[in-house]
């Protein structure tokens, strides 16, 4: 079970995060993650949206370049050693995580969730599943 993320290419200079949000919120979009890595120039947003394909058009309506990929929300205990675990499993099979990042988002009290892009999404959810760990859907993180 993957969830949609997406990704906007994001000038690093003044307003241009006022203006991808602004786009979003004008288009009823709630971001339920989000992550920004940057250079000096440019910047990349990585945001788990309620309305994906919306969230997309909007975007593009304003001339931003987005695209979106498969990545994993999984939830977990909110207490030392969660994600430890979740490394572990991940590790045992041999799937490298190319990045992760926490969302804004509670499933249950006393969870966390975390997104994670990994080589091997496949293999990922079939051991995350196996060792009982929680993954949402993009329909569970839109009612959240």
């Amino acid at each position: 079970m993957t969830v949609k993320q997406l990704s906007v290419f994001v000038e690093n200079r003044p307003g241009r995060l006022c203006a991808v949000t602004e786009a979003l919120a004008g288009a009823g979009i709630n971001i339920r993650a989000v992550s920004i890595a940057d250079t000096t120039d440019f910047g990349i947003m990585r945001i788990i949206v309620n309305d994906t394909d919306k969230a997309v058009a909007a975007l593009k309506e304003k001339g931003f370049i987005a695209s979106a990929a498969n990545v994993i929300a999984v939830s977990a205990d909110d207490k030392p050693g969660s994600m430890a675990a979740i490394m572990k499993t991940l590790y045992n099979e041999n799937i490298s995580v190319e990045y992760m990042y926490a969302a804004f988002l509670n499933p249950e009290k006393g969870t966390a969730c975390l997104i994670l892009r990994v080589d091997n999404n496949e293999g990922a959810v079939e051991a995350l599943n196996k060792t009982g760990c929680k993954l949402l859907s993009e329909t569970d993180i839109a009612a959240i």
